[in-house]
């Protein structure tokens, strides 16, 4: 069986969706599974042993764009697809599988699909409050699946893959090779500044962890290196050499393999976050007005630390630099106590104080 994907445009989405493509893999152990993406999403379907190849998605979030994605549409009939799986719910989303004559071409109702898609999903966000379980109730037969309680037991989380000699290459190349344990922040929020953890409670566990002989590297993009340097500046100047700001300064795949060389990390609610999940990694989730019931992380070693409930959608907070007070009434002894039981359970011999 030959399927076609039309992934999220997001990081920590497109995460999610992983667990679609290892259930396809356990109903359809011979399916091939080929996902259409955007160009920066590769190296993360590449560490997805499900998917066959990505498809390069040309078009920008949010472009309609009709007359190409008929003409992406038409170039596919070819490969013959038995079925598409269009996992936005966005009108445009579902145009490429529709012009590309797939006979079973399966997604939720989202914006007016009908006739688009020809196996169309109402749901009932009640019965599956989780992303990844939207995600893996298409996996199944319409009639099968009523609820998250329909779904097979355990789900099947997001896994990403990172081989031992890439870890040596990559740390290598970054100067991270010295004897210090990394542990990883990843103090950017895509969506603005209160979903955030300061600043400054990320510098105050910096120099806890450098005086008690680890390193510090931070993750991130290019518009989150101020922020690593804000973090890193407010150490000891002494200590500036063990708190490396990589935000921006490594591709996608190279911040891959460095979080999978990490003992550990701390992270706002962010895509990194959903990767250092997927690497199965000992991780402290750190989470204000966003609510991890819907898109938590999905590893057995995440804790998260949340001090309020429901859900607020802000992008920026009361406080001073747009700070949420939920996430700055949490401490950096808080954040020490998680991690240190995290990296005890996980390397006995290991403490973070």
């Amino acid at each position: 069986m030959k399927i076609l994907v039309i992934a999220p445009s997001w990081v920590g989405d497109m995460m999610m969706s992983q667990g679609m493509y290892r259930t396809l893999k356990v109903k359809h152990p011979t399916a091939r599974i080929d996902v259409m993406a955007p160009q920066w999403c590769r190296p993360l379907l590449a560490r997805m042993p499900e998917v066959n190849q990505a498809l390069p998605m040309p078009l920008g979030h949010g472009v309609l764009a009709i007359s190409e994605r008929r003409r992406l549409g038409i170039s596919l009939r070819e490969t013959q697809y038995e079925r598409a799986y269009i996992l936005p719910n966005s009108f445009k989303s579902a145009l490429v599988p529709f012009f590309a004559n797939i006979p079973q071409r399966i997604g939720w109702r989202g914006e007016m699909r009908y006739g688009l898609l020809n196996d169309i999903r109402v749901l009932d966000k009640l019965a599956f409050p989780m992303m990844i379980q939207r995600y893996i109730a298409l996996a199944y037969d319409k009639q099968n699946v009523r609820s998250a309680a329909d779904l097979l037991q355990p789900l099947l989380w997001p896994q990403l893959q990172v081989r031992d000699e890439e870890i040596l290459e990559i740390t290598t190349l970054f100067d991270l090779t010295d004897q210090r344990p990394i542990i990883g922040f990843c103090p950017g929020a895509e969506f603005g500044p209160a979903k955030r953890w300061p600043h400054y409670h990320y510098s105050t566990l910096a120099q806890q962890l450098i005086d008690n002989g680890y390193q510090v590297a931070l993750f991130g993009s290019a518009k989150d290196h101020p922020i690593g340097e804000q973090i890193r500046l407010a150490i000891n100047k002494n200590n500036h050499h063990n708190c490396l700001n990589l935000a921006g300064q490594t591709s996608l795949e190279q911040a891959v393999v460095l979080i999978a060389a990490c003992c550990a990390l701390v992270s706002n609610d962010s895509g990194l976050m959903h990767i250092a999940a997927a690497l199965d990694k000992p991780l402290v989730a750190l989470y204000g007005p966003t609510s991890p019931d819907f898109t938590p992380p999905l590893s057995k070693k995440a804790k998260v630390i949340r001090l309020t409930t429901g859900y607020h959608k802000i992008r920026k907070g009361p406080a001073a630099q747009g700070y949420d007070q939920s996430l700055i009434d949490i401490t950096p002894e808080q954040v020490m106590t998680v991690l240190n039981q995290q990296l005890s359970s996980e390397f006995p011999a290991k403490k973070a104080y």
